[in-house]
């Protein structure tokens, strides 16, 4: 049986529940935290983070690999494309966004819902302002131009890359984020698509009750 360790409220840990569900893998998993003091866990993730995912006696770090194992040892439903040059663009979506798109969405997040509701503490409005005004735009600019009017990145089927243009901007919804459809339409218009999907519906309903809006 495979365990997935990690808090499903991560854009991460969401990359992996929904690739899981889109193969229909059995699994199991636990709501880890990241950087706990948790000595086995650190013996599964060594840097601490999540996700990170059991497979027998393999244990595999980081969302991109663990998606690519997923790949590779459970081929049914493939979720990146079979070519080498979509396969190519593929990841580097997944790169963008697993890292400079999520690291201003994360900043929303933090100082919009972590920050007054978890650690009681002030909102940097100043901050979040140049998220939004500064930082993000540019970088919507970019995924305005790559996502299609219809279906997904690489055709039909929902894959990694969607799932990960998607993700960082669902925890920035929780803070009150949406990206302007009036700014950005065939994005928004993606983003909607995305999260309609059946298993993407399904775990942001589970999530809602997580988040006590359910």
């Amino acid at each position: 049986m495979i365990t997935l360790h990690g808090n499903s409220v991560s854009p991460y840990v969401r990359k992996v529940l929904a690739v899981l569900q889109l193969k229909n893998i059995a699994f199991e998993q636990t709501q880890q935290m990241p950087f706990s003091a948790d000595d086995e866990f650190k013996k599964i993730s060594p840097l601490g983070k999540i996700p990170a995912l059991q497979d027998g006696d393999a244990s595999i770090c980081d969302s991109r690999v663990i998606c690519e194992y997923l790949d590779d040892a459970y081929p049914q439903c493939p979720v990146y494309p079979s070519d080498s040059k979509n396969k190519a663009h593929a990841r580097w979506i997944e790169e963008l966004c697993g890292n400079q798109i999520t690291e201003q969405a994360a900043g929303i997040f933090f100082q919009r819902f972590m920050r007054p509701m978890v650690l009681k503490q002030e909102t940097d409005e100043e901050l979040v302002e140049k998220i939004i005004t500064k930082r993000l735009p540019p970088l919507l600019d970019y995924l305005e131009t790559q996502v299609p009017i219809e279906g997904f990145l690489f055709g039909t089927d929902l894959q990694v890359a969607d799932i990960s243009v998607v993700s960082p901007f669902i925890n920035a919804g929780y803070a009150g984020y949406e990206v302007d459809s009036a700014k950005w339409p065939k994005l928004a218009s993606f983003m909607a698509r995305v999260k309609a999907n059946p298993v993407m519906a399904e775990l942001l309903q589970a999530e809602a009750v997580m988040m006590g809006r359910g």
